[in-house]
Parts: C-alpha cells; structure tokens; sequence
C-alpha cells in the first residue's frame, strides 16, 4: 500500500470538522494524541475514552467519524469493542493504534470492520497519514503489515471468482486500481486528468456494483486480480 505524506489533507467536500474520539487507558497516551490531532486543520478530537465499554458508550453518543482505538483495554478488549462499535455505528471508521505485533490479531481486527492497523512504534511517522487515508476511506497498514495483509486478509468467498475485472469497464478498473494502491480522490482525479467529483461519482458507482460493503473489499478484490502490485 503506498504511503502518503505525514500531514493530514482537506476532504474534497466541506463537511465540518472530522471528529475522533480517542480510546487509550494510559492517559499519556491520549494526552499525546490529542495535542497531535488537534493540531491539524479541519480535525476535531470529540471526547475520549479508557475503557471498552466507555468506547463504546461514547462512540454512540458522539457519533464520531473515527476511533482511534487501542487493543489492551479494561472491560472489554479491542477486538470486542470493534465489533460493538461497527454494529452500532457504521458510518464510524476505527482505526487500530497498538504496540502489538501481530499479522493474526491485526486480520482479525481488518475481518471486524477495522480501516487500519498501525503499530505505537511507528505512531510518529505514520499516524497521521493512517489518519488522512481513513479521512478517505482508505485502509492503512503499518510499514511491517502493509506488504503481506492484502494478500493474506482475503476471504474464502475471494476463491470463488465470481467477482473477476471484466465486470467493470476499463476506466472503472483503473480507478480501483488507483483507490487500491493508496490514492486519495484527489490525486486520482490528478492521474485520470477529471474532476475529484468524478473520481467520487466512479466510485460510489463501484461499490454498489460490486456489492463491496467498505473500501477494504475493493483492496481485495484489486489485489486478487492484479490489479495492484504488493
């Protein structure tokens, strides 16, 4: 998946502020994430939480666009508070922010609605960009999982086939092509030379023909049929 740059982009629409609700136990932590958040344009930290189930509980009351979650937490764990808050709220992308290494649990995360996985070692120089991709919707995997989670995260229904390339058309396919190596709209609509409305218009148009429930379903389904290169 390619990197993006360490800074945080505008959405294309003015929408308002895009709120995160941070949940860590250790207080440093949230300290430390919310003077980094905070001092991004256009990006609004909306409360915080120590517990699972305060996650949860706020992640329903705030209403926020993303959780920036930690996997080691009292009450519940990460995984279960992924679950809960993806049930509640799936317009509500979290994103996994743990020193936790581990292909296993960080599918598992991926499988439960999780947009990214990023390990706390690597927080100063890929937080942010983890934060601009989910901002568009785009999945993140830390440097040590980006080159082996798109191929190993696939589901048993991936073996089917039913879902080839050539249901889409040419343009289509470039466009996912693109999403999948880690482009925002933007600097899709750069390479394609159309407007980033277009770009926006072809890709709702994708997921509803493909019948993909999120952007991480797209990234399989590239990556299983080459679309992109790992």
């Amino acid at each position: 998946m390619a990197r993006k740059t360490p800074s945080i982009e505008e959405p294309s629409e003015s929408s308002g502020a895009y709120r995160i609700l941070i949940v860590d136990d250790h207080s440093v932590v949230r300290v430390g994430l919310r003077a980094l958040l905070s001092s991004q344009p256009g990006v609004q930290v909306c409360g915080e939480a120590v517990t699972g189930e305060e996650a949860i509980e706020e992640a329903k009351r705030t209403r926020p666009d993303l959780v920036i979650l930690d996997l080691t937490l009292p009450e519940k764990n990460g995984l279960e508070v992924i679950q809960a808050i993806r049930t509640d709220s799936p317009e509500t992308d979290v994103l996994v922010l743990t020193m936790h290494f581990s292909e296993e649990i960080a599918r598992e995360a991926l499988r439960l609605g999780a947009i990214g996985y990023v390990l706390k070692s690597d927080a100063d120089t890929e937080l942010l960009a983890a934060v601009d991709n989910a901002r568009h919707h785009q999945s993140f995997f830390t440097g040590q999982l980006a080159m082996t989670m798109a191929q190993n995260f696939i589901s048993p229904q991936s073996e089917t086939g039913e879902d080839s390339a050539p249901q889409l058309t040419p343009r289509e396919i470039e466009v996912v092509r693109l999403l999948a190596d880690g482009k925002s709209n933007k600097q899709v609509a750069g390479e394609l030379n159309v407007s980033t409305r277009t770009v926006e218009s072809h890709r709702h148009h994708i997921m509803k023909k493909m019948s993909f429930a999120s952007f991480s379903d797209l990234v399989r389904f590239a990556v299983r049929n080459n679309l992109v290169e790992l």
